[in-house]
């Protein structure tokens, strides 16, 4: 089998009832319905954070937050600009693992994953950048006016300072598209990232989107996102590669949903709570050359599970010297009645175990500090409403041992555990923000003008 072609697109707050095909009723997905039709859907898939600095260090490292020292930076949940860590540069990334096979490798959108020199992407492996290093709402706004500029980057320079956000996702679709052009014909396969910067908030939308929308302009920012997947695969058919490119859509993590039009439904809790509706997402897959479409997967599966997964199938060999938290899904992909080879998930709150997830059933021990005990069986409940602790104790007992288990790996700082396989992230002396505000620079956004207090969360 050659190499595919690899095209992962990452949304940022986009919930699990978001798309048409995860039961939205109000968002106009007809792009991303179709991926599903002629893909892969999976209805128990994962995200190892609530919260996006850490899940989007897990999905390409392949790792638990707290394995890689991505649970908690200086007591904050995410990264902020000039703040002197990052992702550390030993680690080992979906995109220089392949970058060692001889693929090409580019992101284009959000990284949040460090914005000093020896954290940006090209210290990971990836051969381009185009786009914002961190959440789009930690640029210069009418009520965070300390902020540095949001700087939109190529590669390692800062080439515009508050751009207009609502041109951003176009100008990211015509990266793609000019990527792929480029590549149509090369001998090396490519891995491009794309990491929309919707649906996070403040949402700068474009016209059209926000006039066909019936659901305001979180509605328009998802119907632009699929929009521009439509584009790509418009593409991918228009050079001829559709059919060795695997395409995958997820989202980093739950929507906020606090009456702005997003939805986790049918699950229970939002972003940064580690109730399904903080951590299950939605995850498409299409390749016409080897996923049957119209298939549905119930099987458990991660964001860990695409380094493995994608090392596999690029030919790539999993690095030695280290834990990885991610397991090969390649069978479910294929054969989505096959059994995950991931029984279990635990769902860690920076550097705190919450719950665990074994089988169907997933149990609670923890929420914002205080420590509860409930039981649910996600087959039969994935909206978390009928506690059955006191009906299951051997299940309960069972689990138990499973969070025994993360502490001992993982740590657990609530309970004073140090894990024994964590590594250290990346730390560097006297951090610099990219940018500096200069009133005299000629900006086309002077200052973005939705007030917004995201940057809490990232």
């Amino acid at each position: 089998m050659n190499s595919p072609n690899i095209i992962l697109i990452n949304c940022d707050d986009l919930g699990y009832g978001d798309p048409g095909c995860y039961g939205s009723k109000v968002n106009k997905t007809p792009h991303l319905d179709k991926m599903a039709a002629e893909g892969i859907r999976f209805t128990d898939f994962y995200m190892p954070s609530p919260v996006c600095t850490s899940s989007r260090g897990a999905m390409l490292t392949g790792c638990y937050p707290p394995r890689i020292g991505f649970g908690s930076f200086d007591t904050k949940h995410v990264l902020f600009p000039g703040m002197g860590l990052g992702l550390n540069p030993a680690e080992k990334t979906i995109a220089s693992l392949l970058k060692e096979k001889g693929y090409n490798t580019k992101i284009i959108g959000k990284w949040h994953c460090g914005d000093q020199p020896a954290f940006l992407p090209d210290r990971h492996g990836f051969d381009e950048y185009y786009g914002l290093p961190y959440s789009n709402d930690m640029g210069r706004q009418i009520n965070l006016q300390h902020n540095p500029p949001l700087p939109l980057i190529r590669d390692q320079e800062v080439i515009e300072e508050q751009p207009d956000q609502a041109s951003l996702t176009e100008r990211y679709t015509e990266e793609a598209v000019r990527y792929i052009r480029r590549h149509k014909q090369g001998d090396r396969p490519f891995f491009l990232y794309f990491a929309h910067m919707y649906v996070h908030v403040p949402i700068f939308l474009q016209d059209s989107f926000r006039r066909q929308s019936d659901n305001g302009a979180y509605g328009g920012a998802v119907e632009c996102i699929d929009w521009s997947a439509g584009v790509i695969f418009n593409e991918l058919k228009k050079q001829g590669l559709d059919d060795n490119t695997l395409v995958v859509f997820t989202s980093d993590n739950g929507s906020r949903a606090n009456n702005e039009g997003g939805s986790n439904a049918p699950l229970r809790g939002v972003k940064g709570t580690t109730w399904e509706g903080g951590m299950r997402l939605p995850c498409i897959m299409r390749w016409p050359d080897k996923i049957k479409g119209g298939q549905t997967c119930t099987g458990l599966a991660t964001a860990m599970d695409f380094l493995p997964t994608f090392a596999s199938l690029g030919g790539a060999d999993l690095p030695a010297d280290r834990k990885i938290d991610g397991v090969d899904i390649s069978e479910l992909m294929f054969n989505p009645d096959a059994a995950s080879p991931r029984q279990g998930f635990y769902y860690y709150k920076q550097n705190a175990i919450e719950a665990v997830r074994k089988g169907k059933y997933k149990l609670h021990v923890r929420k914002h500090d205080k420590k509860i005990a409930e039981l649910y069986d996600l087959g039969k409940d994935p909206g978390e409403k009928n506690n059955i602790y006191k009906d299951f104790p051997e299940v309960v007992a069972e689990l138990e041992e499973e969070i025994k288990k993360a502490r001992k790996d993982l740590g657990d700082d609530r309970e004073g555990i140090q894990g024994k396989n964590n590594r250290q992230a990346g730390r560097v002396d006297n951090p610099q923000p990219l940018t500096s505000y200069n009133p005299d620079h000629p900006y086309i956004v002077a200052m973005y003008d939705l007030a917004d207090s995201e940057v809490l969360n990232g």
